[in-house]
């Protein structure tokens, strides 16, 4: 297959990753499919490239180990690069995003001058990033057109009915269950982490529905939702965030 058109419709399939509702269509062959499983398997599920799942982890089996550092004075500073490929528009939408935190949460953004850790933003493949603190360069994929627009386990099954035969069958892993710490906190179909009702859907079936309400909205991305604040905040003993 001709390398544009594979990472082409890579990033497309990527993008369905982030909860849109960007159907997969069964036109394309399973040859191809195949041949670029490894590398949609290295970025797509939980838009984590490792490890992978979507909601707190326990990193390392040791709670907090993959946390930014906090300074004494109660803040967690991350430092982060925006690549010059975004536009205007874009970048201040990233900024804008990274700016909702900060007024929610005791995470802030800083510039980086020095840091040997932070983030490197670049509109590469979909919408992904290594998990928490990583020590050094890490990057983060905000792809064009896709990811730079303004997961959830518990006991998934009360809350979401799973549509297998929707599902595309190389895409299904995205769906299986993980062990996972939600904070004490409860599902949360709004959260900005939830994938939408027809991710991975074959030609655009529904693959979520809700439970017990199907018309339920889910995959919202207009912003953090109040639980999604909340397990952040829980997570890096925000204290002076908590409502």
């Amino acid at each position: 297959a001709d390398r544009s058109a594979m990472e082409d419709i890579t990033a497309t399939i990527l993008r369905m990753n982030n909860g849109g509702n960007i159907s997969f269509s069964l036109n394309i062959s399973a040859d191809f499919l195949y041949s670029i499983k490894e590398r949609i398997n290295f970025m797509l599920e939980g838009d984590i490239l490792m490890p992978r799942s979507r909601t707190a982890m326990k990193c390392l089996n040791e709670k907090y180990s993959c946390l930014w550092p906090k300074s004494p004075n109660g803040i967690v500073e991350i430092p982060f690069l925006i690549s010059e490929k975004y536009d205007d528009s874009e970048r201040s939408l990233i900024l804008t995003s990274m700016k909702d935190f900060e007024t929610k949460t005791c995470i802030r953004f800083i510039p980086r001058w020095s840091q040997v850790a932070y983030l490197n933003i670049e509109p590469r493949f979909g919408c992904a990033s290594l998990l928490g603190y990583v020590g050094d360069k890490q990057g983060l994929s905000l792809q064009r057109f896709g990811c730079v627009q303004k997961g959830i386990i518990h006991d998934r099954d009360q809350y979401v009915k799973i549509n297998w035969e929707n599902i595309h069958e190389y895409f299904a892993y995205n769906f299986d269950k993980k062990d996972t710490d939600n904070l004490n906190t409860p599902y949360d179909y709004s959260s900005v982490m939830h994938y939408g009702k027809t991710a991975f859907g074959i030609n655009g079936l529904e693959t979520i529905t809700p439970i017990p309400d199907p018309s339920a909205p889910i995959g919202q991305r207009n912003g953090l939702s109040d639980i999604d604040i909340l397990r952040i905040n829980r997570l890096y003993q925000c204290w002076n965030y908590f409502k």
